[in-house]
């Protein structure tokens, strides 16, 4: 019963491809001559279609220095951890990739270049919304950063030299734009470290009044070589205090209040409040060994006023320390003016056309014509079956096909 029934499924089988080999023989002139005018018909339009000219400037992104590599080094440890390419948010670059591709690709740039190369007029578009046009040259520009490092910029256009003046001309919007962001963040940092050097400076002139005037009154020129310990350690904590907080500052500025390093710069700056606190208190665990370290709630009232004075002078002197370099690079920042990017190649008039490919409109032209072809191929048979097996049922379906052409002024009732 079994070899039975695959005796019929393979008697099916064999029918249907026979049946369909068939087909094939009875209208292969009509599918042969169908493709071949549809696939024709396709490269002759990509023949006589306006032909594209593609242009490309390559360019590297320029390396700066960043304001927080005068910090802590933050920067070549970030470029460090970054090489894994696991944590490449850290490094910046991609998102200077991000940044260079949104200027391209922005509004201002974009009216531009339309305005400049009267672009609106080249696509046909003057008379008509402005939408089509920015479109069409969305569709004709390409930014890429490729594997290598580099930005590729690639333009296409109806004249070669045309695509290569727009894409050249990009990459000197790039750099104008970008110089100009980075001068405003630059400045942005300078007013930041300027208001705290000035403070710093403000602060150590009125401490070095005051201790002048203590001394002069007390007539003390030095303190106990413990207490001297005492200050130089609480200056040290203070001093990375005060760094960290410059850091905390800096960083939140140049990478957002939720990057990583900005929460890893907000707990170390706790940290060192804390152990200044314990410290302040007594109750740190250096002071339950080690008497060298003496809390200042234990000194007596003289010493205590002249460690206060002093602390806070050391202090001081250590925050201008790290303060007045960071403000010294900081006004150099905001005056460099250096490119953003580096072009490692200019683009140039393309000899050949770029698009459309005539071989591509072939092949696009051939698939769709076969597909078809089967199609009607299979319509047409069907219909012949039909017209055989059920006359009456084909009569009226052909009845309604041609009632509903006459509808349109399409050959007439029967």
């Amino acid at each position: 019963m079994e070899n039975k029934e695959i005796l019929i499924e393979k008697q099916k089988v064999g029918s249907s491809l026979l049946d369909l080999i068939s087909i094939l023989i009875k209208y292969r002139w009509f599918l042969i001559w169908f493709v071949f005018l549809s696939s024709a018909g396709a490269g002759l339009y990509a023949l006589l279609s306006p032909k594209w000219y593609e242009a490309t400037a390559s360019v590297f992104i320029a390396d700066k220095p960043d304001l927080l590599s005068a910090v802590s080094g933050l920067s070549s440890l970030a470029k460090n951890v970054g090489a894994a390419r696991g944590l490449a948010a850290l490094t910046g670059e991609n998102d200077q990739a991000d940044k260079f591709k949104a200027i391209l690709k922005s509004g201002v740039v974009t009216m531009d270049v339309i305005n400049k190369f009267k672009l609106r007029e080249e696509y046909g578009y003057e008379d008509d919304y402005m939408y089509k046009t920015l479109k069409e040259w969305e569709s004709n520009l390409i930014v890429e950063m490729q594997e290598e490092g580099n930005l590729t910029i690639t333009v296409f256009d109806k004249d070669p030299k045309k695509a290569a003046d727009i894409a050249n001309y990009l990459v000197e919007k790039l750099n104008e734009i970008n110089t100009k962001l980075t001068v405003t963040n630059a400045k942005a940092n300078r007013e930041f470290v300027e208001k705290r050097y000035l403070q710093n400076l403000e602060d150590i002139k009125n401490l070095e009044t005051k201790m002048k005037s203590f001394q002069e009154k007390y007539g003390l020129v030095a303190v106990p070589e413990q207490l001297e310990a005492t200050v130089k350690s609480m200056s040290n904590i203070y001093a990375e205090l005060y760094r960290k907080e410059v850091e905390f500052n800096v960083m939140k500025q140049t990478y957002g209040a939720d990057h990583p390093l900005v929460n890893t710069s907000k707990i170390e700056m706790n940290e060192l409040k804390k152990k200044i606190d314990q410290l302040n208190s007594g109750k740190d665990e250096s002071q339950k060994d080690v008497k060298l370290l003496i809390p200042f709630k234990q000194a007596p009232a003289l010493g205590n006023e002249y460690l206060s004075i002093y602390r806070n002078l050391e202090i001081q002197y250590k925050i201008l320390e790290f303060i007045q370099p960071l403000y010294e690079q900081a006004k150099v920042e905001e005056a460099r003016n250096t490119p953003s990017v580096l072009v490692l190649d200019y683009a140039g008039p393309a000899e050949r056309k770029s698009k459309p490919k005539i071989s591509l409109y072939i092949l696009i032209g051939f698939a769709i014509s076969l597909t078809l072809g089967f199609v009607i191929i299979s319509i047409l048979e069907t219909f012949s079956r039909l017209k055989s097996v059920n006359p009456q049922k084909f009569e009226q379906i052909e009845n309604v096909i041609r009632k509903d052409l006459s509808r349109f002024g399409i050959g007439s009732k029967k």
